[in-house]
């Protein structure tokens, strides 16, 4: 699996693609940034990538990792960010193009090793001599 990028290569990125400069690139994402987090209570849409959208969340009974007791989780309000369509069908189409180059990596063990172990040969007993 490819290592995601961090903040200053998605920059590095457009500022090439762009032909901006990265302080330009920098300052547009801070931008949309506030924009989306002014926006998100309302949904904020960022066409072809998804939708930042407020969910309410039920309480509920939870439990205590350290001790397994029950407890009560408050209902609240969170943000949730869900896929457009043309990404999640992106992403498909890029994890089936990598499926068989991962099979054909993926090391086969020989049809020897996968068959049940053969039995040792019976060895025949010794006599002992007679006295």
């Amino acid at each position: 699996m490819a290592k995601s990028m961090t903040k200053s290569e998605i920059i590095g990125t457009l500022a090439e693609k762009t032909g901006l400069q990265k302080k330009q690139v920098t300052q547009f994402f801070d931008e949309l940034s506030a924009l989306a987090y002014r926006e998100a209570p309302n949904g904020f849409t960022l066409p072809g990538l998804g939708k930042l959208v407020l969910v309410e969340r039920a309480a509920r009974m939870g439990r205590n990792p350290k001790t397994g007791a029950p407890i009560q989780i408050a209902a609240k309000r969170t943000l949730k960010f869900r896929l457009a369509k043309e990404a999640k069908d992106a992403a498909a189409v890029m994890k089936l193009a990598e499926a068989p180059a991962a099979r054909a990596e993926a090391p086969v063990a020989p049809a020897e090793a996968l068959a049940a172990p053969a039995e040792a040969p019976a060895v025949p007993p010794t006599e002992a001599p007679a006295p």
